[in-house]
């Protein structure tokens, strides 16, 4: 399963006031991993950047002068995401000002979400933890993710963080696999074991002190996100 998490920074908060998109962020999850593949772009909006919007993520008009129009970068996004499932926080925003974009471009174009499913990670938090704050920042502290270096909001920093945060809100780390007909356990036959007559014996490594802390530390993380642990 490919999934695409996704940010948006943007001039205003509404599109209908015809408020622009100027930032774009997004990681690769395929089966539930990070792949490393990412798309980041800036974009300029051919309109005044707010200065409230300014200071939550700090992009400034001056920056986003040289930088290129949605019309050019347009094709190179809809190919990174096509497909795909987006993973968004408070997703009508972005997928709002998304359609928004492409509509300028196309009045008669479907909406993104004809080619791309939509998981909403503030709506999961919103049932997961109701009645709690569940913005992001809300989120990485109940879920123990250092985000100590995000003083400003940034579209791929926040893609970025979404991904962990939605990792652990989703259910943690993947099942084992240690089934011996699994595909990662291999069969049976397999399996090899020592001849005692061989002489050899097992090496024995035992975890050092700090790998047993953050061992522990990780459980922890595991034990909230979950509810349970196996071990």
């Amino acid at each position: 399963m490919r999934q695409v998490v996704l940010d948006t920074e943007t001039t205003g908060i509404d599109p209908k006031q015809g408020h622009r998109i100027i930032e774009i962020g997004c990681v690769e999850l395929i089966d539930r991993k990070l792949t490393g593949n990412h798309y980041h772009v800036y974009i300029n909006p051919d309109r005044v950047v707010e200065e409230e919007a300014i200071s939550v993520h700090g992009i400034t008009n001056e920056f986003l002068e040289d930088k290129s129009r949605f019309a050019q970068i347009a094709d190179d996004f809809f190919a990174f995401v096509d497909g795909s499932e987006l993973v968004i926080h408070n997703a009508a925003f972005d997928v709002g000002f998304i359609n928004h974009e492409f509509s300028l471009l196309n009045p008669k174009r479907q909406v993104i979400e004809s080619n791309c499913g939509v998981l909403d990670t503030l709506a999961m938090a919103r049932e997961k933890h109701p009645g709690q704050k569940n913005n992001l920042d809300a989120l990485c502290k109940r879920y123990g993710i250092d985000n100590g270096h995000r003083t400003l909001h940034g579209a791929l920093l926040d893609a970025e963080i979404l991904a962990d945060v939605y990792l652990l809100l989703s259910g943690g780390q993947s099942a084992f696999e240690l089934d011996a007909n699994s595909a990662s356990g291999g069969q049976v036959g397999d399996i090899r074991r020592l001849d005692r007559s061989s002489g050899q014996s097992l090496l024995v490594c035992s975890a050092q002190s700090d790998e047993i802390e953050a061992h522990n530390l990780y459980m922890e993380k595991l034990q909230k996100s979950s509810g349970k642990t196996l071990w």
